[in-house]
Parts: structure tokens; sequence; C-alpha cells
């Protein structure tokens, strides 16, 4: 099922790519559970919708604009090939464009990511949100949260919320030279720092039989 919908980072912003030769409730199913792998994520995102070849009609469109709306996604525009589904998404008040995808195929996630790199102090009630992988130097404060699509790198202290794997891809990994994360989670995945342990070594966390798992740097780099 995860297949038939996949949301990257492109040159445009995110882009949600849906499959265009599958049932439609098989479609608004894997859209249900990506969206709700992506969480906090998508608070207020703009998405272009691409069908591709798919043709889409008025109750279709509306069943996806309110399951974006119900994840606190906003529609950028819908790209697809076909001239009556522009028209439609035309006659609902959203820009269109042709679709430009080379085959059929939905593209997966994994190893397509952007990365930035920030030096800073993210602070208290301060929010990093990006599609692909984060690459911080500085600390983490309590009250803080980065959230991406790919992995997360920290070069300091890392004591806030984390979110890696947004989109829904397991093998992000989290990285700290020391991880105290209030909430630390990986795709749908959720797991806290137990209260009185502290680590002065650099560790790792990954997804490992379906639970996050934390190990030093040195332990994962002998796996």
């Amino acid at each position: 099922m995860n297949n038939l919908v996949s949301i990257k980072g492109s040159k445009d912003g995110l882009r949600m790519n849906l499959d265009e030769t599958a049932e439609w409730p098989a479609i608004m199913s894997a859209l249900q559970v990506q969206l709700g792998q992506g969480g906090s994520f998508f608070a207020g995102a703009r998405l272009i919708v691409d069908i591709g070849e798919r043709l889409l009609n008025e109750q279709q469109l509306s069943e996806v604009l309110a399951l974006m709306q119900q994840h606190g996604l906003q529609p950028d525009s819908l790209a697809a090939t076909a001239r009556e589904s522009r028209n439609i998404a035309r006659s609902a008040g959203l820009t269109a464009r042709p679709a430009t995808r080379r085959n059929t195929t939905v593209p997966t996630i994994s190893g397509e990511y952007e990365a930035i790199l920030l030096c800073r102090t993210v602070r208290s009630g301060q929010v990093i949100r990006h599609h692909g992988h984060i690459t911080l130097v500085g600390d983490v404060n309590p009250g803080a949260e980065l959230i991406a699509g790919g992995n997360v790198i920290v070069w300091g202290r890392l004591r806030g919320l984390v979110h890696a794997g947004a989109l829904g891809d397991r093998s992000s990994l989290i990285s700290a030279l020391e991880l105290q994360p209030t909430q630390l989670r990986i795709a749908d995945l959720i797991a806290r720092t137990p209260e009185g342990t502290s680590s002065r070594t650099p560790e790792i966390a990954r997804v490992e039989t379906d639970r996050i798992i934390v190990e030093s740097w040195e332990g994962f780099r002998r796996s």
C-alpha cells in the first residue's frame, strides 16, 4: 500500500504523487496512512498534488482536499496530464498545471532528500522543519523541535523534541553528541528518554524490529 502515495521535496516544494492506476479506495487508504505518519511535519504545509495520467472527478478531488485539510495541509496546485482533471481542479479554485512524470511508477522518498546545515541554538518555542535531512551545529533546548523528512544530526546537545523520517521513512537516523530529547520519534514510532539518564558520549537512534533503539556511536559503527 505504501507505494501508492509518496510525498517528497522538490525544487517546487513538497509534492504528493498518487499512483495513476490503483483503485481509488486503495489510494485514499494509503493517503490516510501517509498523512497520519507525517503528523506535525505537515502542519501548515502546502503541497503540489500530482495525479499523473489519472482521471480525477469532482467527488474524488473533494475527498483528497478534505483529507488534506483534516491533517492541516493546503493544496498548492494540482498537476495532471489529462485536461479534464485540470479543468475540475480549476473549477474548485485550484491552480492546475500539466504533470511531467517520466513513468507510471510512484518513486519512494528514500535517497532523494535534500539537506540543510544550520549553525545556531534552537531555543524553546522554536521549530525547525525540513522535508530532507537536518544537520545542526549547536544545541536544541527543551521546548524546541526538530522535524525532518530524513535524518537528524546534531553536533551539540539535543534536549527538545526530535522527529526524523517524518514522511514515514523508518530507515532514518537521529544522532547527537548528547542525546537527551524530551521526545524522540522516527517515522510513526515514539520513544522517550528515561528520566535520570545522561550520556556524555555521542549516540545514535534508529529503528530495529519495530522499535526505536539508542546506542553509542562506537557501537553503531562496529555493527
